[in-house]
């Protein structure tokens, strides 16, 4: 089944401008590419860009408050303002938390919870004085619900991300809606970094009950909806895009004719 954006439907998106954060390469792209589809403009930023692209692109540290707010500012001179925010940029690599140092445990916070809440309060200060506000989609992971083996500070930052669109959309409102999409296991080009060669995201896959992992339009789909005047009352939600999400060990550690 076909997992690409439905350019015919209407979500209300054309014309919008809508800034998504490490959005040159995987789930960000993806993203980018659904928003497009439906009509939006998306900016992309990233620390580097990717050649051949003809997005807007910006050069930006998202860690960096004075980085992001020229950014923001660069962004408004050129389009007279900024309807969405996509905070995407994230990840981490794989570490145990006994072995990882205390420099590379606060990168990892920085870049997953501190970054998103520069770039949100930085557009927040352009969408409460505009016209018809704005709406920010946090880019949130199942490993912020769940135990995360190896990539602790990551699923940390990632419930506190969760945590803080639902503060925030409080704070912000009625001006401002801030929502999470929390994503399950997403193939990308970096894949193989996670999940081994081709059989490695095909064993993955059979691990969930959808059968596959994620496809960046995926979560570009849920991000667009929340994004797009049909989510106009929620705020301060989390969609969940796992597809169906993990099953329970012990359904394959007990009888086997109980497996699932």
């Amino acid at each position: 089944m076909s997992t690409a954006a439905h350019t015919s439907v209407d979500l209300g998106l054309t014309g919008r401008i809508v800034l998504v954060t490490g959005g040159v390469r995987g789930v960000g792209a993806g993203i980018a590419d659904v928003l497009e589809g439906l009509g939006a403009t998306p900016v992309v930023c990233a620390r580097r860009p990717v050649e051949g692209s003809d997005r807007e692109f910006h050069s930006c540290d998202v860690r960096d408050s004075d980085a992001v707010a020229a950014m923001i500012d660069a962004i408004v001179a050129t389009h007279g303002r900024i309807d969405g925010v996509v905070n995407n940029a994230g990840g981490s690599p794989f570490a145990m938390a006994a072995d990882a140092s205390d420099r590379f445990t606060q990168k990892i916070l920085e870049l997953n919870l501190l970054a998103p809440i520069i770039v949100s309060r930085a557009a927040h200060a352009v969408m409460a004085r505009q016209e018809g506000g704005g709406a920010v989609v946090n880019v949130s992971s199942v490993s912020g619900h769940r135990p995360s083996p190896g990539t602790a500070a990551y699923g940390a930052a990632k419930a506190g991300l969760d945590n803080i669109t639902e503060s925030l959309a409080v704070e912000w409102a009625p001006a401002v809606r801030l929502n999470s999409v929390i994503c399950g296991p997403v193939e990308t080009e970096l894949s193989h970094m996670h999940y081994g060669d081709a059989d490695g995201v095909a064993a993955v896959g059979k691990t969930i009950p959808m059968g596959r992992l994620a496809q960046p339009t995926d979560v570009g789909n849920a991000v667009a909806f929340l994004l797009s005047p049909l989510a106009s009352y929620i705020s301060g939600s989390t969609l969940t895009v796992h597809g169906g999400g993990e099953k329970p060990a012990f359904l394959s550690a007990g009888n086997t004719d109980n497996q699932v």
